[in-house]
């Protein structure tokens, strides 16, 4: 029999929010924002299992501007933390043992920043269990015109990694568009087709070339070098070996003008880019889909995958009947001669949406806001899982002072856990980063960030554990 019982109000406030306010997830056509009612949401059984904890994580990683969100979120922590803290102080009567409490709660703040950078570490960099798109339709595939392996130099991924990741995604085919470098691609798209390993999703061999702006040449077949070349000369070789040029995320302000890459023969635009911000100024937006539509260019969606960010929220979908029929060279130059004719009406943008649509000028409260939407976009097994994890906690809540260590122990052996993972981290991605040494440079930058803060990280809590465990204080 459960005493104490504060579980009540919260599993009653989650059902409630789930299933009088429900929040459906939708795949949209990002051009149009209306539902596609032919892709359904795939939720993982682990995700479920462990709803608590993996839901809030992924809900948080797909927030609309998460660099801004989560040390706001951060923040509100550490205020909720300050004031729980300063009032177990002044409750306290006798001056040594509040100055015991205050030291404790100032012991406690380093912790728990410590604690939260590591779950902000564990929101960007693990890739959880997501949910996936199903694709119901009946002659579309889908695509991504633009990912970045470790062979980039700002990618985190394998090549082996990154091609499971897109088949965990729901994708049939993809294209590896590292900076400067389409090689090694070649080189892995060679593999593939000498069946080393499986053909679907099929790779394909991309670049992104950062000219006056970043732009993904697709289809390339090797026989030709960018370095050095201006963007007027390289989207004539694109063009000329078979390939086609998409400019990406130009509406992020850093390129020239659009009539300026309608004029150097650019076949489209992305219209989104789950790299930058989702939704961005919707008038940017209008008018470069206006362009776009006057000018026939195409508009397709920038998933920007580095191994690293945003879970998967973009996907192209596009028209192309018999796929499965096809072998892996008409595979390719059946999307290729899409993009080459413009033709949208075969093209779709997919976009994932689980939340309604907020700018980024006042974000000071919206992690609240954030909270209470996830709760809403949760389904009965979901709820389930939220109840059966509260009921535990409870449990454990009522005869934590029999079985389990105080507070101040706990958070001191998490802070360790901690900075060990941030250690481990970092560790990894040095020894990655030595062996695409030339490459990609963000193993090196991650690493040295991840060993210093770790390392410090790690110090502090064993100090913390050596006072809190094993010193005796006299009395």
């Amino acid at each position: 029999m459960l005493k104490k019982s504060f579980v009540a109000i919260p599993i009653l406030i989650v059902a409630f929010l789930a299933f009088f306010f429900h929040l459906d997830i939708h795949i949209i056509d990002a051009l149009s924002l209306e539902t596609l009612p032919e892709y359904d949401i795939h939720i993982p059984v682990l995700r479920i299992i462990f709803e608590p904890i993996l839901g809030l994580l992924l809900y948080v990683n797909r927030t609309i501007y998460p660099l801004q969100e989560l040390p706001i979120t951060l923040l509100w922590i550490l205020v909720f933390y300050l004031c729980l803290s300063l009032s177990k102080i002044f409750k306290v009567t006798a001056p040594p043992n509040r100055s015991r409490k205050a030291l404790r709660f100032l012991g406690n703040l380093p912790l728990l920043i410590g604690i939260c950078f590591s779950v902000f570490v564990v929101i960007l960099f693990i890739r959880l269990p997501n949910n996936t798109i199903v694709n119901n339709s009946s002659d579309e595939i889908l695509l991504t015109s633009h990912s970045h392996t470790e062979f980039s130099h700002d990618g985190l991924i394998s090549q082996e990694k990154m091609w499971a990741w897109h088949k965990r995604n729901g994708f049939d085919a993809f294209f590896i568009t590292d900076h400067a470098n389409h090689k090694k691609t070649l080189e892995f798209v060679n593999k593939q087709r000498n069946n080393q390993f499986p053909i679907e999703p099929l790779v394909m061999v991309g670049q992104e070339h950062s000219g006056s702006n970043h732009m993904s040449l697709l289809g390339l077949n090797g026989k030709f070098e960018t370095k050095d070349k201006p963007d007027s000369l390289i989207v004539d070789l694109v063009h000329k070996h078979g390939g086609a040029v998409i400019i990406n995320h130009w509406f992020d302000g850093k390129g020239k003008d659009k009539e300026f890459y309608r004029e150097l023969g650019a076949d489209g635009f992305e219209i989104e880019n789950v790299g930058k911000e989702l939704y961005y100024d919707r008038t940017l937006f209008k008018d470069l889909k206006k362009f776009c539509e006057d000018n026939k260019l195409l508009m397709m969606g920038g998933l920007d995958f580095h191994g690293y960010g945003r879970a998967c929220g973009i996907w192209n979908a596009f028209q192309i009947p018999n796929w499965h029929q096809m072998d892996p060279d008409k595979k390719e130059k059946s999307i290729l001669d899409i993009i080459r004719t413009r033709d949208q009406s075969r093209v779709k943008v997919l976009m994932y949406q689980d939340r309604p649509f907020y700018s980024g000028e006042n974000l000071l409260f919206q992690p609240f806001i954030t909270a209470v939407n996830y709760f809403r976009t949760l389904n009965f097994w979901q709820v389930l899982s939220w109840a059966i994890w509260l009921v535990l906690f409870q449990l454990l809540w009522n005869y934590r002072r029999k079985h389990f260590m105080p507070l101040h122990k706990r958070m001191a052996l998490t802070a360790m856990v901690s900075a060990l993972f941030l250690i481990l981290l970092g560790l990894y991605y040095m020894v990655r980063g030595n062996a695409v040494k030339g490459y990609s440079k963000v193993f090196a930058e991650y690493s040295s960030l991840l060993l210093t803060i770790g390392s410090v990280f790690m110090v502090y809590s064993l100090l913390t554990i050596y006072f809190r465990f094993f010193r005796k204080i006299k009395k």
